[in-house]
């Protein structure tokens, strides 16, 4: 704005033909570039701005299971560069759409998991959008923006002139055709992306060992819902623009392809049957999961009664979501509780006795969940406790454990359960949020105020984490050690502050 105020400052002072002269040098787009940290700057500021949204999904669970997928489609490609950082979150929101941000960060909204029919579609969509990332187009973009910037300045400055020639018509003619050239060129820039994308996308997706008609069958039905409900169209078609030709072409790339069987995974599978339960208001969840399952509407009972629980819990109704979590194991297990090893190196069949058997992290979660909201916590610490052997670093076990051990006022254990969780993993700021409840349910301001100082800042949020540092030195009950540890924090957090303060 205060080139542009410049500009009409400039344009009163000189006459039309000595001001056309100094008009900014336009230059090369192709020497406007953004560095790999920049670009990593640039998407941590708009992270910070999402985290802080109600939309937000800080859902370890969903978080999880699209890290995992994301990170074995690029293990399996050799597009993404040994340096680039990659993170994928989840949006509450019923749209289907998903987006690609600077600095390798990608959203998908819960819509667009749900509407997924296949594991291989939403790899597909999330292919596409890492290849966003790899080629590098959202850093063109920034710095066509930068150069477009410069473009409409110019523009506007011989509008002005144009105007103080007394032809309004020229004006308005000359802004017209200057916003057209640059809407076309943005236009087509986007086309050849989204085409890049799909051809390198699709090589990733099959690099991953997913089937590659997944790309199609869900750009088409995208595409046909538009169709037919134009005003409603998903955003997906809005952000990222599906044409007959772009389709035809990954038709094209995969007609002599041969028949690839991608199963999906029971992760896929029981994230979309949470995000489900979740949709709507509670008592129509149950009501949709109930109907199904006494219709034999799906294709997993065990996935669908996985998701009718979490409806059930949601909707409070605690003793049924526990009577049902019982059919579930009965699905998952079966009658029998023994197992037949009859290849067994004694030479003769063993049989081996499992009261107990893990279910998968997801299933063992919802049990602990199941047991607490019932009363039942010796049951909820034996869920917990037996399944973070088999999966130590799962973080949906990790918070609910400690969270449990809270509840139940058992501070001592939870602390030393925390404190052992973030000597191997310092970037989650729920375990910090945590440590801060079991220290002021202990009466100990000084540390509360430091861990909440922690969780703030992990989010992104410095200011508040330099008020709780700042509090945290008011209440001083630690020791030397432990004080300059949080002065010293509070210089870093500062420092941080004041180069912020400075870009702005």
């Amino acid at each position: 704005m205060r080139l542009i105020c410049s500009i009409i400052a400039l344009s009163l002072l000189f006459p039309a033909n000595t001001f056309a002269h100094e008009l900014p040098n336009l230059g090369d787009v192709s020497q406007v570039t953004v560095t790999p940290y920049q670009e990593r700057q640039i998407g941590l500021k708009i992270m910070r701005q999402i985290r802080a949204d109600p939309s937000y999904m800080d859902d370890p669970e969903i978080a999880s299971y699209l890290s995992n997928l994301g990170h074995r489609l690029i293990a399996n490609s050799d597009e993404a560069d040994a340096d680039q950082s990659f993170e994928f979150f989840a949006v509450e929101d019923p749209s289907i759409n998903a987006f690609a941000l600077p600095g390798g960060f990608m959203g998908f909204n819960s819509g667009l998991i749900v509407a997924a029919q296949s594991e291989s579609e939403l790899a597909a969509v999330m292919s596409h959008e890492i290849a966003h990332v790899t080629q590098k187009h959202l850093a063109r973009m920034i710095a066509s923006q930068k150069y477009d910037l410069v473009k409409s300045i110019a523009a506007l400055a011989l509008a002005i002139l144009a105007s103080r020639a007394n032809n309004p018509q020229a004006s308005q003619a000359v802004l017209v055709a200057s916003q057209a050239s640059m809407i076309q060129s943005k236009l087509d820039f986007t086309r050849k992306h989204e085409k890049e994308a799909d051809r390198i996308g699709l090589s990733i997706l099959l690099d991953a060992g997913f089937d590659p008609q997944g790309m199609t069958t869900f750009f088409e039905r995208l595409q046909k819902s538009g169709r037919f409900h134009e005003n409603g169209a998903p955003s997906y078609l809005r952000t990222h623009p599906i044409t007959y030709e772009r389709i035809a072409d990954i038709q094209n790339r995969t007609r002599e392809m041969p028949y690839r069987q991608a199963p999906d995974s029971m992760d896929f599978l029981l994230v979309r049957a949470k995000l489900r339960a979740y949709q709507g208001k509670p008592h129509d969840a149950v009501v949709q999961f109930k109907t199904r399952l006494d219709e034999k509407r799906y294709a997993n009972e065990a996935v669908e009664r996985f998701g009718y629980i979490h409806a059930l819990l949601r909707h409070k109704k605690y003793k049924q979501a526990d009577s049902e979590l019982a059919h579930l194991y009965e699905l998952l297990h079966g009658n029998s509780q023994s197992v037949a090893l009859t290849d067994h190196p004694l030479g003769k069949t063993v049989r081996v006795e499992q009261k107990y058997i893990i279910a998968g992290a997801m299933i063992e979660t919802l049990s602990a969940s199941v047991k607490l909201a019932n009363g039942k916590t010796a049951e909820a610490y034996n869920t917990y406790t037996t399944a973070l052997k088999v999966y130590p670093q799962y973080r949906a076990l990790i918070h609910g454990y400690a969270d449990a051990l809270i509840q139940n006022k058992q501070i001592d254990t939870a602390l030393e359960f925390i404190g052992k969780q973030l000597q191997l993993i310092q970037t989650d700021p729920k375990l910090y949020s945590l440590q801060a409840q079991c220290y002021a349910l202990s009466g100990d301001k000084m540390l509360e105020h430091r861990a909440l100082a922690e969780s703030y800042f992990l989010k992104g949020h410095y200011v508040a984490a330099a008020d709780q540092l700042q509090t945290a030195l008011q209440n001083d009950n630690g020791n030397f050690y432990q004080l300059s540890s949080i002065e010293a924090r509070l210089k870093q957090v500062r420092t941080l502050i004041a180069e912020e303060e400075k870009e702005k």
